[in-house]
């Protein structure tokens, strides 16, 4: 079975991890490599302005296969090193693929995200949740810490004090603490989650598809440049999308009451 599937509507694509049966844990052996072929695939299309990413089932993703790390098999078998390696080469595609998506990707939520696959809910731009949906970093509970990077990436969606709280703890919270506290931008009913996220990349998608890639590429840069740098990526960024035919459309559409039709030029 492959990792996952796909849905093509329009400009938007919907990935499904399609592991229902092991609630769509991640960390397997190959996930690296296929997060990252996927995710390639996705940045070198430029006909797709948005990506919906969701779980097969009842989860959005229950994280590392807590049977293996029983066991010290499959990805967490071997000494120090081989699990050190397996980390750097399998993980850390995962999260690089993810963090890396040149195009808006909105995390539709549909009940737990935990360990890795919160942390990859994280990485999305926009994270819609479905009432039934669970939130959770529990790796000290596990006598681990979070090794795909989620320490770095939590404080920067919920601030310090609430990331602390989840990291130290274990806990997870429920849908309605996550919107409270600023994890997810909605909650929805379960049966209206996918509508919902569908909604919001339609609209995205009729968006000038260079803008939005170059838009989402200042907010990465942003998390670790100063705020003059940014201003001078800004700078010169602009400059080649005054430039472009899609600015003119644009200008010209909201000028002419009409919609625009951007094509990528």
């Amino acid at each position: 079975m492959t990792l996952f599937t796909t849905e093509r509507d329009g400009h938007v694509l919907i990935l499904t991890i399609n592991r229902p049966d092991m609630l769509n844990s991640l960390g397997e052996l190959g996930d690296g490599q296929a997060f990252a072929e996927t995710f390639q695939a996705i940045n070198d299309d430029l006909d797709i302005r948005c990506v919906i990413i969701t779980g097969a089932g009842r989860a959005f993703s229950s994280g590392g296969n807590l049977k293996a790390m029983h066991e010290a098999s499959g990805a967490f078998a071997g000494g120090g090193t081989q699990i050190r390696d397996q980390y750097q080469n399998n993980v850390h595609r995962i999260a690089r693929s993810v963090f890396g998506l040149d195009v808006p990707l909105i995390a539709a939520v549909n009940g737990p995200a935990v360990g890795l696959g919160c942390d990859v809910a994280c990485m999305a731009d926009v994270r819609i949740a479905g009432s039934s949906a669970r939130f959770g970093v529990p790796f000290v509970t596990l006598g681990l810490i979070p090794g795909d990077g989620g320490a770095w990436l939590l404080p920067r969606v919920v601030g310090t004090s609430r990331a602390a709280e989840m990291l130290f703890s274990g806990d997870l919270i429920d849908a309605a603490t996550a919107a409270e506290w600023g994890l997810v931008s909605k909650v929805t009913p379960d049966d209206q989650l996918m509508d919902e996220a569908r909604a919001l990349a339609a609209r995205i998608a009729k968006k000038a598809p260079h803008a939005l890639r170059l838009t989402k590429r200042l907010m990465r840069q942003g998390q670790s440049i100063g705020y003059e740098a940014a201003l001078e990526l800004a700078a010169s960024t602009q400059s080649l999308l005054h430039l472009s035919r899609d600015h003119r459309e644009g200008v010209a559409a909201v000028l002419e009451k009409r919609p625009a039709k951007f094509e990528g030029k």
